[in-house]
């Protein structure tokens, strides 16, 4: 299957202000564009990438003062498979964990893990180490939280998401990935593109979503506790400890949103042709 995605954000500029953008897809799925992706700056801007520590492609730039218009948009190939489900995946003991899936242990910026370690002992010590487990906390999650756009609040925690019991899906993903931590299995956030490919269509303008990631069995696996079942399409853009590690906008000086709009969306091949032909 084919996916449309892309964006056109603006912000408004005060001053010459430098700025980190992660706004690309993940280097493992450069393979599968049937298009080309580049970020486009208006007015144009010099731009150079560079790898983060958590493998993420970083874009650096220097905005002049007044509006920057930022857009891309592409076309990518996708297996149309939904999310794996491997229910018999089995939780690792510590000593079995490679040395970079430790710090997917560890409390961060928005993972509180020491306020909720009591809490996630209590309620999953009990059930089925592994697959089992991750479900329960998904499960536990998606019935905690109540999701509303109205409810975004960019320095919510996930123990304040836990007690508020509302937030968007970068507060869904930072309990789970917070219970699973506390429970010695890693987690890590993800932020990307997730159409309604396979769903009922939202209504709602067209966001970037966030889901995790828990290292189960010798690989990583996808889980979704917003919208708890397996979905198509999604296209990975970073993966961090939390949402501080993987912000679209990184800006050392004051800016002012102006225009944000998501699309992802999957085309018929005609439509594709179309597309590359164009």
């Amino acid at each position: 299957m084919e996916i449309r995605a892309g964006y056109d954000i603006a912000f408004q500029c005060f001053q010459e202000t430098p700025m980190v953008l992660m706004l690309s897809i993940e280097p493992a799925r450069v393979k599968d564009l049937l298009s080309e992706h580049r970020i486009e700056f208006s007015p144009y801007v010099e731009s150079h990438d560079y790898i983060d520590m958590f493998g993420n492609t970083c874009t650096r730039i220097v905005a002049p003062p007044g509006l920057i218009e930022i857009r891309n948009e592409f076309l990518i190939g996708d297996s149309g498979l939904s999310d794996a489900v491997v229910p018999d995946a089995r939780q690792l003991e510590i000593g079995e964990l490679p040395d970079d899936a430790l710090i997917y242990l560890l409390g961060s910026r928005y993972c509180d893990t020491q306020k909720l370690s009591e809490l996630a002992w209590s309620l999953f010590g009990a059930v089925t180490p592994g697959w089992q487990r991750v479900e329960a906390i998904c499960n536990y999650v998606h019935e905690r939280i109540s999701f509303g756009y109205h409810h975004a609040r960019c320095v919510r925690t996930a123990w304040e998401g836990h007690e508020e019991r509302v937030g968007v899906c970068r507060d869904f993903a930072h309990l789970a990935v917070t219970l699973c931590r506390c429970m010695n299995i890693p987690a890590r956030y993800c932020t990307g593109y997730l159409g309604d490919i396979g769903v009922p269509s939202d209504p709602a303008p067209m966001d970037f979503s966030a889901w995790f990631e828990v290292y189960l069995d010798g690989r990583w696996f996808t889980f979704d506790a917003r919208h708890n079942r397996p979905r198509i399409g999604r296209i990975v853009i970073a993966r961090g400890r939390d949402a501080a590690d993987v912000a679209i906008l990184t800006n050392f000086g004051a800016v002012q949103l102006v225009r944000f709009s998501v699309i992802t969306e999957e085309v018929a091949p005609a439509t594709a042709r179309a597309y590359q032909a164009a």
